[in-house]
């Protein structure tokens, strides 16, 4: 289960980082955007938060100063550190960390994403004795780093009333490819204070779908991504529904399916969310239907803002036995090139997912579902390599991962420009998918239903007389896509976060952040 799904995009970065970045063209500066999320806290309480910074290339800061400014709060709120780093409180309501080993922006899944994120040490916030529920204030975070570099950003942090959400037990079920099946959702108070209203967000497996279109619950496409409810929940007392799920008849088989649902107070569940509507991002749709009700709730107004004090059994999930046989067979796909010496060419070369099942490897290790070697043609030369390939060891051949999610009937290519340095007739090279690799997980898909295509061939002529062929061969080049320093997918350009509703919604704090810079918005 991806329980810290929904927190890693706004703290911890796990799978919830998988974020739909092709869907937004990359730009030429290294700038980097900071994000510290919004917070809520409860009297007795402390929560533990980081500043991230995202790029849209790899970095690597030094010399890096953190400063949290918090003196609109100064009587309301600490901040202290939390991992051992160098801090000092020049004034009251400041406080100032360094990083003695700096900060690294690594890419975040998949592979070819774009988005670069680090992270600071932690602090910890927390509620003075003197708070009152209702005081609320901003604290402005900002960095500093050698070479220039610096940036801010403002967030809110507001006191509220600390309550304790417990989810219900874990549950198996079964079914088949296209087949339905009935989940139960279930909430209780295990705190000492009525919970006035809360918000259960979805992480659901790519091929578990609703049937329902309840009016307080969000949707993207046919995923279900989060329900709110006005419902109180007495102290020491639950609740719960049932929800009605069907598996696509692309579900592959045998298989375990599923999901979690996680639940939130509606403040926290603000603090993770707000960010989206602020740099322009779009939520998911509402549905048209009747109200999704919990047993045994009653409807009353809202009063202060909530805030659970007891995270780590706020979830319940779900895993479906998905029954039957259902496979996948990837075909790869080639290229014939044409060009005289001295040209550089394109070859877009990768596979199909001819179905009938797509093939769902997204989980909390972010490994590619398969591996593909391209095996360069003799007489050429790689002069630009997809981000996702790398060269194996004296060879001629790259090996690239996939996505995670490989949709039944789209296609997945990548380019590799080529220059000819000399002109070999019918000049072959290799294209593998479903390649052995020596990773951690496995690292390829080993259960394909039709291995017999999954070779093609790169195939390079000789250039016609009269300079048709380097036309060609130029033609061809003006043709590559992102000049091979990125990993295009052309069938199914949201990447493999379609489809999980509890990411859909708050995935993108990145992508928003850094399209504060750019014409496109993300829309999820």
């Amino acid at each position: 289960m991806l329980k810290h799904s929904l927190r890693c995009l706004a703290g911890l970065g796990l799978a919830g980082a998988l974020v739909a970045a092709s869907a937004t063209p990359a730009v030429a500066a290294a700038d980097i955007e900071p994000y510290f999320q919004d917070t809520t806290l409860a009297a007795g309480s402390t929560k533990t938060t980081r500043l991230l910074l995202y790029a849209d290339e790899p970095t690597t800061l030094n010399e890096v100063s953190v400063r949290y400014d918090y003196r609109s709060l100064a009587s309301k709120i600490t901040i202290a550190p939390a991992d051992g780093q160098e801090c000092a409180a020049p004034e009251p309501g400041v406080l100032v960390c360094e990083e003695r080993f700096g900060v690294s922006l690594s890419e975040l899944p998949p592979l070819g994403s774009g988005i670069y994120r680090g992270v600071t040490g932690r602090v910890n916030m927390a509620a003075t004795p003197g708070a009152q529920l209702g005081d609320s204030g901003d604290v402005v975070v900002s960095f500093q780093a050698a070479g220039g570099q610096r940036g801010s950003h403002t967030s809110r942090v507001r006191v509220g009333e600390g309550v304790d959400l417990a989810g219900g037990p874990f549950t198996t079920h079964s079914s088949r490819p296209g087949g339905k099946v009935s989940v139960p959702l279930a909430v209780s108070n295990a705190g000492k204070q009525t919970i006035r209203g809360f918000v259960a967000v979805f992480e659901l497996s790519y091929s578990v779908r609703a049937r329902d279109r309840f009016s307080n619950c969000l949707y993207s496409g046919d995923h279900l991504v989060s329900c709110e409810f006005d419902e109180e929940i007495p102290v020491g007392e639950g609740v719960s529904t049932t929800l009605n799920l069907e598996l696509a008849r692309d579900t592959y088989a045998p298989s375990n399916q599923g999901g979690s649902a996680e639940f939130m107070t509606r403040a926290d569940f603000e603090d993770l969310t707000r960010v989206r509507e602020a740099v322009g991002g779009r939520a998911a749709t509402g549905g048209n239907g009747p109200k999704l009700t919990l047993t045994e709730a009653s409807n009353r107004v809202r009063q202060a803002d909530q805030t659970d004090v007891g995270p780590g059994y706020d979830y319940t999930g779900w895993t479906i036995t998905v029954a039957g046989r259902n496979g996948t067979d990837l075909a790869a796909i080639g290229d014939t090139l044409r060009g005289r010496a001295g040209a550089v060419v394109t070859a877009t070369v990768g596979f199909r997912n001819n179905g009938p099942a797509t093939l769902d490897k997204v989980n909390a290790d972010g490994e590619a579902a398969t591996h593909t070697v391209v095996e360069l043609p003799p007489g050429t030369t790689a002069v630009g390599v997809p981000a996702g390939c790398q060269l194996r060891p004296g060879t001629r051949t790259y090996q690239c991962a996939s996505e995670m999610l490989l949709v039944a009937g789209k296609t997945y290519t990548m380019d590799f420009r080529l220059r000819i340095d000399r002109v070999v007739p019918h000049s072959r090279g290799t294209v593998l998918v479903n390649a052995p690799c020596e990773c951690p997980g496995g690292g390829t898909f080993e259960d394909d239903i039709r291995p017999a295509n999954d070779r093609a061939t790169i195939v390079v002529n000789a250039a016609q007389s009269g300079g048709g062929g380097g036309g060609q061969g130029e033609g061809n080049d003006g043709g590559a896509g992102g000049g091979g320093g990125s990993l295009p997918v052309t069938g199914h350009p949201t990447g493999p976060v379609a489809g999980i509703g509890a990411l859909l919604l708050v995935a993108g704090v990145a992508v928003c952040l850094l399209a504060r810079r750019r014409t496109s918005r993300f829309v999820a």
